[in-house]
């Protein structure tokens, strides 16, 4: 093997950065050569393709999003432009692919294993929905820049008595909820996989209210419904003032933490390890602060088990 890629597919995410530095470091260490890829799978299609060296990737350990762009990519989807985009990387005889991204991007990874070209998978998603790792690359920088916005909105929200409700990222995963509201303090905490009752909540606000709180926090994983829809529910049931914020997009972004930085390099070292290694169709993950790699369909047939232990920590010291 001579020559490796990288690219970064899907949502960005804080780390994404370290990762493709240190990606095509360990490479360059090795003797390899390296090539980005700009804007994931769809850049691959259209050839946009160039050689990296050290200079490439100064500077970008501490910066958020990705230097490789991304970009969603439906099409990939279709046999015959996955077949069109392993002849591409033939053609620059490039031998392997490190791919940075969530289950989609794993998937596509896979697929194109099946077409000659060697793929390593890192998990980068902010939303930490990928069962076989503990955390994913971008989780930990998400939530504390979630907590940034429940220290200023806490502040508020006791100066006006009200009821605040912060809507965050998380489809099918509730951990950006639940670790941001369990650290934040948060009243009520609402994820996918437990759900909740209106009316329970309102409840739960009017207590507080009669035992002297001066305000409420409730953190809403955007998987489980709108922010505003239910602060005008809890305004309407509790005559309380309830204000709805939305936090969106700002959870991709800013500087990673210490330990997005290094988990994203570790990662990033260990799937260079395991090109040279001959191994192909992996993913590289965390666990038990140990880095492991296993077989990306095995990885993505891991069940994902919310922690309802932590769930009812958080409940029980919300009251």
């Amino acid at each position: 093997m001579n020559k490796i890629a990288i690219l970064t597919s899907g949502g960005d995410a804080p780390g994404m950065n370290a990762a493709v530095r240190a990606v095509v470091r360990m490479a360059l260490y090795h003797g390899l050569e390296v090539y980005g890829i700009e804007q994931g799978y769809k850049g691959l299609l259209n050839s946009e393709i160039f050689k990296m060296d050290r200079k490439s990737v100064s500077d970008i350990i501490q910066r958020g999003g990705t230097v490789l762009r991304t970009a969603r990519c439906p099409e990939f989807k279709n046999e015959e432009v996955r077949k069109h985009a392993a002849n591409i990387l033939k053609e620059k005889d490039i031998d392997a692919l490190v791919v940075i991204g969530g289950d989609g991007s794993f998937t596509g990874a896979k697929l194109l294993s099946k077409l000659g070209v060697k793929t390593i998978g890192l998990p980068g998603t902010i939303d930490n929905d990928l069962a076989y790792t503990d955390f994913t690359i971008g989780f930990d920088t998400a939530i504390n820049t979630v907590m940034d916005a429940i220290h200023k909105l806490r502040d508020t929200s006791t100066s006006h008595d009200r009821v605040s409700i912060i809507e965050v990222m998380g489809r099918n995963c509730g951990d950006i909820a639940l670790y941001s509201g369990l650290a934040g303090g948060a009243e009520a905490i609402i994820v996918p996989e437990v759900g909740f009752d209106k009316d329970e909540l309102c409840k739960t606000i009017l207590e507080g209210k009669s035992k002297g709180k001066q305000h409420n926090l409730v953190v809403l994983a955007e998987g489980v419904g709108g922010a505003e829809e239910l602060a005008k529910y809890v305004e309407d049931v509790t005559g309380l003032d309830a204000r709805a914020t939305i936090l969106g997009h700002i959870q991709r972004g800013g500087s990673p933490t210490v330990s997005d930085a290094v988990l994203a390099s570790r990662l990033g070292a260990r799937a260079v390890e395991l090109l040279m290694e001959g191994k192909t169709c992996r993913v590289v993950g965390i666990k038990d602060n140990k880095i492991i790699d296993m077989d990306i369909d095995e990885a993505l047939a891991v069940e994902r088990k919310f922690d309802k232990d932590l769930y009812d920590v958080a409940t029980i010291l919300s009251y």
